[in-house]
Order: C-alpha cells, then sequence, then structure tokens
C-alpha cells in the first residue's frame, strides 16, 4: 500500500527537507494523521491471537504473541516492564486475545477504551500498549517474511547515522570533553550530545558553570566538522533557556532538546521564536493531538517522540507524516537498551526521519540476539534485513527456554 504519505518527493537527495511551509491547515494535519499506517495485504487469512507472555532473563523483558494458526512474534520491553506488567497483564493483554492481528491498527484504537483504560492515558499504558504492537508486528513480518518497516511503508534506507551521549551531569566540561572524544572514537560518530543545566531544575545548573563552559568547550576541542546537540531536559524557564540558547548559537550546534519543562508548551514556543538554532520536543509526550499542537504552532522544529512512551510504531508514524507536511525531521529518542532496535526500523520507513539517530547503551549487550549481531561501524548501524525485528530465533529462544515467566 503506498500513499502520498509515502511521497519522497520533498526530500532533497541528501535526505534533507524542503522549505518548511508555513500554510499547512490543521485539516491536512488531520488527514495525515488518520491515513491507515498498516499494510497487510500480504495475509490473506485471519492470524487469531490465542496467547501472549511476558518473560524475564539476564537482564531483558521479551514478550512473545502466538496465533493460533502456529506463528510467533517476540519482542522486547524496558526495563520499566518490572513495575508495569501487572497493567499489561490486568488491562491491555485480555484485549488482544482471540483478536485478528491484521486489525492491529483498530485494536490500538479498541484497547485504549477497553476497561476504561483511556483514565490511565500516560507513558505507562502506552508502553504496554507498544511492547503487545511490537510482538504483533514482529509476527506478522515473519508471516510474510519481510522486515516490519515493509508494513509501515516500505523500506526505503539501510543504515542509519548516529550520534553519541553520555548522559552525564556530575562531570567538569573537560570530564565530559574526554568522554565523548572516547565514544567518538569507539563508533566513528560524527556527532555529540551532552547535558546542560540541571534536569527539571528551575534554572539551576547541575555544577556551577558547567553548562556555559561546556557549551563553548565543546567546539573548541571537538572542531567545526562535529555535530553539537544540547539537552535542557526541561531545566529552564523562556528567558534562561534563550540564554543559552543564544550560546549553542554561537557554535552552531545542531539543535536544543527539550530547555522548558516537557509540559510547558507555550512556553517552549515562546523560546522557539526567539532562536535560531532548531529546537526538539516530544520525549514525554503522548498525546497525538498535543503533537499536532507542537508541529501546527512551530513550538519545535525536530519532532522527538519515543517509540514506547508513546505507544510504538503506528502512532509515531501518524507524528512523523504530521511532522512531514510542515518540512520537520523526526528524531525518536530512545529508552532501553533494546531502543535503539525500534529507532533504526523506523528509520527504515520514514522519509523525513533526522540526520543522526541516538547510540543508546544496549547495542553490544543484545547484539547476541541478531545474526549478525549488531554493531556500530564508521558512525553508523546497519537496519536489521530479516523477517520482522529481524531477530535471530535460535538465540532468542534459547534464552527463553531459561527465562522466568512474568505474566
Amino acid at each position: 500500500m503506498v500513499t502520498k504519505y509515502n511521497d519522497l518527493s520533498y526530500l532533497h537527495l541528501d535526505g534533507s527537507l524542503t522549505t518548511p511551509r508555513s500554510n499547512v491547515a490543521i485539516a491536512e494535519l488531520d488527514e495525515a494523521c488518520n491515513a491507515p499506517v498498516l499494510d497487510v495485504s500480504g495475509i490473506s487469512s485471519p492470524v487469531i491471537i490465542e496467547s501472549m507472555e511476558m518473560f524475564f532473563n539476564n537482564g531483558l523483558y521479551f514478550l512473545r504473541t502466538r496465533s493460533k494458526d502456529g506463528s510467533e512474534g517476540i519482542a522486547v520491553a524496558s526495563e520499566r516492564a518490572d513495575y508495569l506488567h501487572p497493567l499489561l497483564k490486568q488491562l491491555i493483554i485480555p484485549f488482544f486475545i482471540g483478536k485478528d492481528a491484521r486489525d492491529l491498527e483498530k485494536l490500538l484504537e479498541g484497547v485504549y477504551v477497553y476497561d476504561n483504560n483511556y483514565k490511565l492515558s500516560g507513558l505507562a499504558l502506552w508502553c504496554c500498549i507498544s511492547w503487545v504492537e511490537a510482538s504483533i508486528l514482529d509476527l506478522l513480518g515473519r508471516i510474510v517474511e519481510k522486515p516490519i518497516g515493509a508494513l509501515l511503508g516500505g523500506v526505503i534506507r539501510s543504515e542509519v547515522p548516529i550520534y553519541v551521549a553520555s548522559g552525564n551531569r556530575g562531570t567538569t566540561p573537560e570530564e565530559e570533553i574526554e568522554v565523548l572524544q572516547r565514544r567518538m572514537a569507539d563508533t566513528g560518530a560524527k556527532a555529540v550530545k551532552f547535558k546542560v543545566g540541571g534536569r527539571m531544575s528551575k534554572n539551576a545548573d547541575s555544577i556551577e558553570g558547567r553548562s556555559e563552559g561546556l557549551i563553548y568547550l565543546a567546539r573548541k576541542t571537538l572542531g567545526d566538522a562535529i555535530d553539537i546537540h544540547a539537552d535542557g531536559n526541561g531545566s529552564y524557564d523562556p528567558a534562561v533557556a534563550i540564554e543559552y540558547g543564544k550560546m549553542l548559537e554561537e557554535i552552531n550546534a545542531f539543535f536544543y532538546e527539550e530547555p522548558c519543562p516537557f509540559e510547558h508548551l507555550e512556553d517552549t514556543k515562546e523560546v522557539a521564536d526567539a532562536l535560531a538554532i532548531p529546537l526538539a520536543l516530544g520525549e514525554q509526550e503522548t498525546s497525538l493531538r498535543r503533537f499536532r499542537w507542537i508541529i501546527d504552532n512551530d513550538a519545535a522544529q525536530v519532532v522527538q517522540p519515543d517509540l514506547q512512551y508513546n505507544g510504538g510504531f503506528i502512532r509515531n508514524t501518524r507524528i512523523a507524516r504530521m511532522a512531514a507536511l510542515k518540512g520537520m525531521p523526526v528524531t525518536p529518542h530512545i529508552s532501553s537498551g533494546f531502543g535503539y532496535v525500534y529507532v533504526l526500523h523506523f528509520a527504515s520507513y520514514i522519509p523525513n526521519i533526522g540526520k543522526y539517530q541516538e547510540n543508546k547503551a544496549g547495542v553490544k549487550e543484545t547484539s547476541a540476539l541478531f545474526a549478525p549481531p549488531m554493531e556500530v561501524k564508521d558512525g553508523t548501524i546497519a537496519i536489521p534485513t530479516e523477517p520482522g525485528l529481524g531477530m535471530d530465533y535460535i538465540a532468542v529462544n534459547s534464552i527463553l527456554r531459561k527465562a522466568h515467566r512474568i505474566c
């Protein structure tokens, strides 16, 4: 199924977007958001879901879906499954049992209202739903013997450039640069991201003077060829956010992530309007309507949903389609050690994917689930090409045989 939302004509040859449109109507955004995403035309017979089970082994949570015809799909959940699995067991899994997996798109709408689940709407609910969705997509991909990108719009790229980050706030500027340089050397990355501010800290820095010193030292030390991202994690009010944004503009930074608290949408727009540097926003967001507001009001110039926090591939494809109409790239936030694999698959079929995706911890820990093993090489990661999520089922089932069943 090819729709106009898979059209690549608005992309330049280097993958960059054309000049953003300022005159996109709300109706156009809604049309893009509501258009069908999943293509199961290659599956003619019902795929009735018979069971869903969660297992834990060696630090990883696996969700396995089986259908009555013997098909199987497996997803890897984040560590949040440790405390979210009762919600998954009681309110999510029961809705899917007995349903046709080919109806996944409608099922995502149905589970939201099932047993008043909408009253729990937020990160916890949508994480659980995302794990179910991923396991069903893996199942469907294995039936048609194609990677999940082929079911969600069509695969258009085979690898993804990465940026490296540390997540540190307790380092001095000099220590942080050393950490980033080591990670660049290990991966070949040509882009980095560091933390500024104190994380939801009401303008306080993590160490006095750290953020300003790090901004200028990063460019001086790393040179002009390295793209620099900075993440505020909601540290600032608009006035202070703009001050640091001006510093980032001085060093020609690539983007400025979540300078104001994530739910302060109007504050973030105020910062975006005052700066030339692109703002990135959306890590904590779980509402398609609020994403529409961000996109429609140009409150950020890089849209940044999390594939698990916001409910999975289909919901985030809808966001990417809205962003594409405004010429905005999508650079998903990555959660958990396996989350990078979901981002790779998302990047495989999204035309307006951002230039870089984060090299989150987890590649080495989960590489053995794939054949050949996953690796970062020359600043890129190859996207899995085997059916479904691309995991090696011999390796995965070996782990599951020794796993403890959670639910």
